[in-house]
């Protein structure tokens, strides 16, 4: 089911600058709590202006990874290296044929 595989974390914020890397604890938090723990499940998070994915593996010690931080507003390239991902994403979380 792709709900317990990909989380998406909006951070908003008005009047106030927060980094992208504020909500990644709490994410993290989220996606420890993987229903099907064989599985890598990963996630997004953004302030609105920057984006971050995340990758969880709960191996025997629970691992984790982060991408750099992408500012698609900043040029068309950071906006299709996004997307890249995302059908990247897509295409590892989906069921096989």
């Amino acid at each position: 089911m792709l709900q317990d595989r990909l989380w998406v974390m909006v951070l908003e914020s008005k009047k106030t600058t927060l980094s992208v890397w504020s909500p990644v604890p709490q994410a993290l938090a989220y996606m420890m709590a993987n229903p099907n723990p064989s599985k890598p499940v990963f996630g997004m998070v953004t302030n609105g202006d920057d984006i971050l994915f995340v990758k969880v593996m709960q191996t025997n010690t629970p691992q984790y990874d982060l991408s750099r931080v992408f500012a698609p507003f900043a040029s068309a390239r950071e906006l299709y290296a996004v997307l890249q991902i995302l059908k990247r994403i897509g295409e590892l979380i989906s069921p096989t044929s």
